[in-house]
């Protein structure tokens, strides 16, 4: 019985310690002034694929290199490919956002 409570109480710990505070400070408020392709383009630079969405509008991928881990037997360095997802609408303003990897 202990077990298990253990076992649940982890599994509610990593799943309240998700996400990235950096990226939603930065996206969040991005999202909600209504910023245009144009902005990110400027300011983040050409992303690192595109696609229709169904309904109109646009979805932007990016990958970037977001920290990593070094490892003991040679100090290599492995990064962390970090994939930020953008939803733009027909009017090409933000609409929705998601990360992973980051």
């Amino acid at each position: 019985m202990r077990w298990i409570i253990v076992v649940l109480l982890a599994v509610m710990l990593v799943t309240g310690c998700g996400g990235n505070p950096y990226l939603d400070a930065s996206l969040k408020p991005a999202e909600l002034e209504g910023k245009d392709k144009a902005w990110f383009e400027k300011n983040w630079g050409a992303p690192s694929g595109k696609s229709p969405r169904f309904f109109g509008g646009e979805t932007w991928t990016y990958f970037r290199i977001a920290g990593g881990q070094s490892g003991a037997p040679l100090f290599n360095f492995s990064p962390n490919q970090c994939q930020i997802t953008l939803k733009f609408s027909k009017e090409d303003k933000l609409s929705s956002y998601s990360y992973s990897g980051c």
